[in-house]
């Protein structure tokens, strides 16, 4: 987690230092769905380690992003979903998805940025 003297000053500089890793954004992307638990999301993201997704999951929560809910089963049930800060990543993502949907769409590598959406 971290603390307020840990931030940067840059707004934008302060959410990369969140959730700018590859994988933190993809399992924000997945979390906008619905709950996951956490052999759920390790099938999905392929090639994604335990370690990796463990370490994602816990920052995320640390920070505020992510709610870990524990069911009393036996055995015990874990799920993983979005708090409501994390929520409010939603606009970040779709924004995300717009513009690598146009890149895709336009050709890639060498458009013409005038014209991407």
């Amino acid at each position: 987690m971290l603390t307020k003297k840990e931030l940067p000053e840059c707004p934008v500089a302060t959410t990369v230092a969140l959730i700018g890793s590859k994988w933190k954004l993809l399992i924000i992307r997945n979390l906008l769905q619905h709950p996951w638990r956490f052999n759920e999301l390790k099938k999905e993201l392929e090639g994604i380690s335990q370690k990796v997704l463990t370490d994602s999951l816990r920052s995320m929560e640390n920070d505020g992003l992510v709610i870990r809910t524990v069911y009393p089963e036996v055995p015990p049930r874990v799920e993983y979903s979005l708090s409501e800060l994390g929520l409010t990543l939603q606009p970040i993502l779709d924004s995300m998805a717009e513009w690598g949907y146009a890149y895709k769409k336009k050709g890639g590598y060498g458009l013409n940025t005038e014209n991407l959406l």
